[in-house]
Order: structure tokens, then sequence, then C-alpha cells
């Protein structure tokens, strides 16, 4: 079985995983509403305005270890669709990839953008864990 890391880190595969990647977290910012929802798209903005690339390179940055974070839930899917793997085991998944993030952004490259990060954290896992059908979704396509 090829690896998600082999695949989609390869040089032919590699821009499109991000492009597809960003896709999931534009349509995740767009898609929320309320009050939550204000700040996330505000908080999105902000970094994005910070950094309009921000986004990509964070996605490209984190990638492998993403990668290796969903290997094991890739490898028991079982030719079941991989959004509907990643969501029925959704908390745990969103705490796997979460820890990638956390990781991150305990060195952050702008500061900014950490302490944006650090005032929606608590929140993260919920929103995480509504991304896991259209993320699972996205790696899938870049694989077959």
């Amino acid at each position: 079985m090829t690896s998600l890391r082999e695949t989609l880190l390869s040089a032919d595969r590699r821009p499109q995983t991000v492009d597809a990647l960003v896709g999931v977290v534009d349509a995740e910012v767009a898609s929320k509403s309320g009050l939550s929802g204000a700040a996330i798209k505000t908080a999105y903005k902000a970094a994005t305005k910070i950094d309009e690339r921000i986004v990509r390179r964070a996605i490209a940055g984190m990638l492998p270890d993403f990668l290796d974070q969903l290997q094991p839930y890739w490898e028991a899917r079982a030719g079941a669709p991989f959004g509907g793997q990643l969501a029925q085991q959704g908390e745990r998944v969103s705490e796997t990839l979460l820890s990638v993030t956390d990781a991150r952004a305990a060195n952050p490259k702008h500061a900014a953008v950490a302490k944006v990060y650090g005032m929606l954290r608590g929140k993260a896992k919920e929103h995480v864990t509504a991304a896991l059908p259209r993320l699972g979704a996205a790696l899938q396509s870049q694989m077959d």
C-alpha cells in the first residue's frame, strides 16, 4: 500500500495537494456562521492580511506531519471513503491533527498569527472535527 506521504509529497502531486487543502480551509471558513463563525472569518481575514500566502505556507510546512498522523487512518479505511473514516473517529483524529498545529504555534514565525491561534484554539477541535469529511475527501481525491 502506498503511503499518503509517499504519494502526496511527490514532486508532481504536492502542489495540487496543497491547493486542495487550501480549498478545504477556504470552504470551511466560508461555511461558518453565527458569532463564532464571524470570529473565525475575522481571524482568517486578519491572518491573510498579515501574509496573503500564510495559509498555503502553513499547510505546505505542516503537510508531512499531517500525513504521518493520518496514515494509520488511511490504512484502516478498508476501501471506505476516507472522509467518513476520519469522521467516525472525529475526536481522536482532531486531537492528532491539532497536536501538529499546537507544536507549530509553540514556535511561530508570526507572533500575531500565534496569538490569533491561541484565541481560537479552545474551539478548534469542534471546527477540525466538522472539517474531517471534507479533508478526507480532498486527500482521497489526490490519492486516486
